[in-house]
């Protein structure tokens, strides 16, 4: 067991779509550990924009993944209202239509986007690379 698992509670992670089969596609890719050397995830499932913005408010989210597809409230308004609104927010990671749609994550402030279908490798190294920055580096 690394240090990392013994002292360091598990890391929060929004996934926000209105479509369940694409919450559990991020999920199942992800896993419960996305690296060794990060803690565990915990995953906040949500369907709507109302309980996205009650979580976020509560503090405990160390990422959230948003859905660019969903409807009524796609994900990167979500994420560009999230980034011009909340202090110290947490990173954010857009899910976008097609790669093509890279430049609206952009617009929308996301620190990271990744593409439909999703690649369970371009999603894990994009999520361990956003968490690195919540986890206090180990001695």
């Amino acid at each position: 067991m690394n240090a990392v698992t013994a002292t360091t509670a598990p890391l929060r992670v929004l996934v926000y779509s209105d479509d369940s089969d694409v919450r559990q596609q991020v999920i199942l890719a992800l896993g419960r550990r996305v690296h060794p050397d990060l803690p565990e995830l915990e995953f906040v499932e949500v369907a709507t924009e109302p309980v996205v913005w009650q979580q976020l408010d509560s503090g405990a989210i160390d990422l959230a993944i948003l859905d660019g597809e969903a409807t009524p409230a796609g994900g990167m308004g979500i994420a560009r209202q999230l980034k011009d609104e909340v202090y110290q927010s947490p990173p954010v990671l857009v899910l976008t239509g097609r790669p093509d749609d890279r430049w609206l994550a952009t617009w929308s402030r996301a620190e990271a986007a990744v593409s439909h279908p999703l690649d369970p490798i371009e999603l894990a190294e994009a999520v361990t690379r956003l968490l690195r920055s919540r986890v206090p580096a180990q001695a």
